[in-house]
């Protein structure tokens, strides 16, 4: 297996551009001595002869002219590879995959999408839109990059940092006995015909703790992983739920309400996840910044 050395070919191409071991010894760094032993080296290891000697100016031999065109190719590669490198550090370019539960995703990818798309317009958010559990084990298999999830999280697997805070409240049709109430509590749902997230989403297991944290397993008519269809359920009179208050902002039911909850109150921890001692991209860094100043 041939092992050239990169200055090697560097300083073969000197001689080669300049004709002459002095003239390209004029014009770099390296004596004329060294520029004769690095062509020397190259021709032993080549076992061709790369300049023709015999007249007064060098002149490249057919192997010569062989070598000199790869060793350009070679340097353009070297060169492209660092515009490429830079191109990173400077956050031109890139691709991330970004883990967010479908309700997540619908009140704040958007957001997100535009702000660093302003920023850095050549790298690509991949949006992957699955429960939290999932979003969990797929960044812990290195298939995502980073997630926004409920917490908790398992910190002994994942770097968290906190995003947004929000308080559940009920939804509930207009015509319900309980939507005339100012606050309701879980003990008065005790009885009702729960709408829930599937269990892939840690929604799901966070609703039902709290009712048996109340005394009570709910009631569960319906499961979805669409969050408007869960109040297209509760417009339909077929349950109720207990979502997040921003949702309220944008669902479009008007004849759903939203009472405030109460004793205890439940709040929706969003935080972001990646996988601890996972290499971080350039480009993901430049996200986790901007989403850690949200």
């Amino acid at each position: 297996m041939i092992k050239m050395e990169l200055r090697d070919l560097k300083s073969f191409m000197e001689v080669a551009d300049f004709k002459s071991f002095t003239n390209a010894a004029a014009h770099s760094f390296l004596t004329q001595p060294s520029l004769s032993k690095a062509v020397k080296k190259l021709e032993e290891e080549l076992d061709v002869e790369l300049f023709d000697r015999s007249t007064r100016h060098l002149r490249l031999t057919d192997a010569g002219r062989i070598v000199y065109q790869q060793s350009q190719k070679a340097f353009a590669a070297l060169s492209e590879l660092n515009i490429l490198l830079d191109e990173l550090r400077d956050i031109a370019a890139g691709e991330i995959k970004f883990g967010i539960p479908p309700l997540i995703g619908t009140l704040f990818f958007p957001m997100i999408a535009q702000q660093f798309n302003e920023r850095y317009p050549k790298v690509t958010l991949e949006l992957v839109e699955l429960g939290a559990k999932v979003i969990g084990r797929l960044i812990d298999e290195a298939k995502i990059d980073v997630g926004i999830v409920v917490l908790p999280a398992d910190e002994a697997m994942f770097h968290t940092f906190p995003f947004f805070q929000d308080e559940f409240v009920l939804f509930i049709h207009e015509h319900h006995e309980l939507a005339q109430k100012t606050t309701v509590t879980l003990k008065d749902l005790q009885h009702e015909s729960f709408i829930l997230f599937s269990e892939d989403f840690a929604l799901h297991d966070y609703i039902i703790d709290a009712c048996k944290s109340e005394g009570f397993t709910p009631q569960v008519s319906y499961q979805s992983s669409q969050w408007d269809l869960i109040l297209e359920l509760v417009s339909a009179k077929l349950g109720i739920a207990l979502l997040p208050k921003l949702i309220y902002q944008k669902q479009t039911n008007k004849n759903v309400k939203i009472v405030p909850l109460q004793n205890p109150t439940l709040y929706w921890n969003l935080g972001i996840i990646t996988k601890k001692d996972a290499y971080h991209s350039f480009a993901l860094r430049e996200l986790l910044k901007m989403l850690n100043n949200q």
